[in-house]
């Protein structure tokens, strides 16, 4: 079986296990607990805390540990708005980038619905990239200077921007660098999902100058359930979750302290092995691309081409995830070649994990230009630490074959 479904959930590592496992058996003692058992459970998060800060560059009380990305995009969105809004009510706009996990698209609706901010969602280019220009431009719409306001003439009225460090669909890496400059001299926190740049993108806050940042575990090692958001110290931020004030009152509720542990032995492991592992799964990628595009007439690859030395988006000058490939197949069925590879022992999807079963076409392809009948036919492939040249091989042979056959080239 050629498991190339890694962007939807990665195996847990066995080291992860291995270090979660006495905080699952004999040290299973609530780290909110006075006794010794619980002190012993709190000093584990301590120290995951502090493991996962060096890693992004950060301070250890600037990690809050969550169920995963969907909750920090939730809380960092939502959370950072009405914090802001609260003490300035003439902030009452959220900017976000038409290709974002519905995580963010979904909070910044509903910041609209429920709290009276505006939603503006950012266009982005073809190939998925939002546009400095466009950026510092939505950014400038409705000054907030105004009389009384504590405002000055250039601020904006945007309360919170959330554009994603790497796109889960197409893979598209956006210059974080340069939006975040650009927030900071409107002075607007720029948060960014990067749920699915860990192990292949560096990660160090202070570099991508954010000023919140999201993962989730179980895209780089950890068992599902586990993820954190990062938030720079100073940032406002209401709390999402009421109750025994953990997480220094940001995020109540009982510490997932096996998972806080795993967290931060996923993390340092995928940070040591970040280079090397970048270095061969962006091989195997373009052996994917090559061999799609040579073998199926007709074959698109959607998201930015890796091998276009004209580009001058990205991070530095990483255009696309290095996991990550993404075609559409015109005059074909996307869920049909998805159910046919699987027959032929290959696991993909049609794009996020989280939208499977809608009958609608990708958000994201459409936001890139990509007409209805051509999204509906999409596949996406994503490789892991086990990803090898025979599946990427058996990859390419059963899609030709079955994009031949489903056209009627074969019988």
């Amino acid at each position: 079986m050629s498991y190339l479904d890694h962007a939807a959930t990665t195996a847990p590592r066995r080291e992860v296990i291995e270090a979660m496992w006495p905080w699952l058996t004999q040290n299973f003692g609530n780290a909110s607990s006075h006794h010794e058992r619980g002190q012993r459970a709190a000093r584990a998060l301590d120290d995951a805390r502090e493991r996962i800060a060096a890693v992004l560059g950060a301070g250890p009380s600037e990690i809050i540990f969550t169920s995963g990305g969907t909750e920090a995009d939730n809380l960092a969105v939502k959370g950072i708005a009405s914090a802001r809004r609260q003490r300035r009510p003439e902030l009452n706009r959220v900017l976000v980038s038409s290709i974002e996990h519905d995580a963010v698209l979904e909070s910044a609706r509903s910041l609209a619905q429920y709290e009276a901010f505006t939603a503006v969602e950012l266009p982005v280019d073809s190939v998925g990239f939002v546009s400095p220009d466009t950026f510092r431009a939505a950014l400038a719409e409705g000054d907030a200077a105004r009389p009384g306001s504590g405002s000055t003439p250039g601020s904006s009225s945007v309360a919170v921007a959330s554009v994603m460090l790497a796109n889960n669909e197409v893979g598209t890496v956006q210059n974080i660098p340069e939006l975040a400059r650009i927030a900071a001299e409107f002075a607007v926190p720029l948060h960014t999902d990067a749920v699915q740049s860990a192990a292949t993108l560096p990660l160090d806050v202070n570099e991508l100058g954010v000023s919140a940042l999201s993962l989730a575990g179980h895209k780089f090692g950890t068992p599902q359930g586990i993820g954190l958001l990062w938030v720079k110290r100073g940032t406002p931020l209401r709390t999402l979750m009421s109750g025994g004030g953990q997480e220094r009152g940001r995020r109540s509720g009982t510490s997932n302290v096996a998972g806080a542990v795993g967290l931060a032995t996923a993390l340092q492991l995928a940070e040591r092995e970040r280079e090397e592992y970048t270095a061969r799964v962006t091989a195997l990628r373009d052996r994917l691309i090559d061999g799609i595009l040579g073998s199926v007439p007709g074959a698109l690859l959607t998201g930015p081409n890796p091998r276009d030395t004209g580009a001058t988006s990205g991070l530095n000058g990483t255009l696309r995830l290095p996991n990550n490939a993404f075609f559409c197949f015109p005059g074909v069925n996307g869920e049909t070649v998805l159910v046919d590879l699987e027959n032929q022992g290959v696991l993909v999807s049609s794009g996020s994990a989280c939208a499977t079963g809608s009958s609608e076409p990708s958000h994201v392809l459409t936001a890139l230009g990509v007409p209805a009948e051509v999204a509906t036919t999409s596949v996406r492939f994503s490789l892991g630490r086990e990803t090898s040249e025979a599946n990427i091989d058996n990859a390419i042979r059963a899609t030709a074959q079955i994009i031949a056959r489903l056209r009627g080239g074969a019988h």
